[in-house]
């Protein structure tokens, strides 16, 4: 990087990744773009996790005491970053060229220094991804043409922006999920100089999950709840009931046109049904 380019800041949080932040760590350290600092916040691994990032010159920052909130966290994080540019990449999101984070921090340096933006990466579903899975990462990223038609979409998981922008306006720390996406919709929607929201299809990482049913239940009731804080949702049952239906028909059209994966067509139902009614008891539940 030259000497008038803007410092950078790779945060990269991390809880029992031992499977993957080493790959995730080597990538990162590979990028074209340099120099830049690494910082790993490791929330209190049982396994490898910082024994592995200690092969890597990166420097260790000890989160916050106290029950994990991913607002407070991130907060303490940027507070303790050096560069210019924060670059937020969780610890099994990994980078799958040289180029990614070049890509990732290009639309920050070409908007100005202290630009109101925040630019995110494209996540592929890793090889081992379920079939669903693999459609539903398509789907939210791929070349952004979905996404493009949804009310909001933003994520966390590899993005970068101006680390001023993010000491100006700090991540709410009392909500428990999406606080991403609470912070980039409640700052898009200010009235003066809202902050644009960048979808980077070219700055690539593997990423995915495959969520058991149990896992799924928790995770959409929670994003049930922060829908409910962040938009002030309150969907019907009938609705997402629906909402569920709509989907299984898209997956079992996604299915059918392949064969290997067609062992996962009688549990399509299940995990929209399951997604959707945990959505609806995270909105029912939440406060108002």
């Amino acid at each position: 990087m030259e000497s008038d380019a803007p410092s950078v800041s790779v945060l990269v949080r991390a809880r029992n990744d031992e499977a993957l932040i080493g790959r995730t760590l080597e990538s990162v350290f590979s990028q074209s773009l340099a120099p830049f600092e690494v910082v790993v916040c490791d929330d209190a691994s049982t396994d490898r996790t910082r024994e592995i990032a200690a092969r890597f010159p990166v420097r260790f920052f000890e989160r916050p005491a106290g029950k994990y909130k991913p607002g407070r966290t991130l907060n303490a994080l940027v507070r303790a970053a050096k560069g210019d540019i924060v670059v937020f990449n969780n610890s099994d999101a990994v980078p799958l060229d040289r180029e990614w984070l070049a890509g990732l921090v290009r639309p920050l340096v070409e908007s100005g220094r202290d630009a109101p933006v925040f630019a995110f990466a494209n996540q592929l579903p890793r090889p081992d991804a379920q079939a669903l899975v693999r459609k539903d990462s398509e789907r939210a990223f791929g070349d952004g043409k979905v996404q493009a038609t949804w009310r909001f979409f933003f994520s966390l998981a590899s993005s970068a922006t101006w680390r001023k922008n993010l000491l100006d306006v700090p991540f709410d720390e009392n909500i428990q999920y999406s606080e991403d996406v609470e912070w980039t919709w409640r700052n898009s929607r200010r009235a003066e100089n809202p902050v644009r929201i960048v979808y980077c299809p070219d700055s690539r990482v593997e990423h995915s999950h495959n969520y058991t049913i149990a896992e799924l239940a928790r995770r959409f009731r929670g994003e049930g709840a922060a829908d409910r804080a962040i938009f002030g949702d309150r969907p019907s049952l009938a609705r997402e009931i629906a909402g569920a239906f709509r989907e299984t028909l898209r997956d079992w059209l996604y299915l059918v046109r392949r064969p290997d994966a067609w062992g996962d067509i009688p549990m399509a139902p299940l995990r929209r049904f399951v997604q959707r009614l945990s959505h609806w008891r995270g909105t029912r539940d939440a406060p108002v």
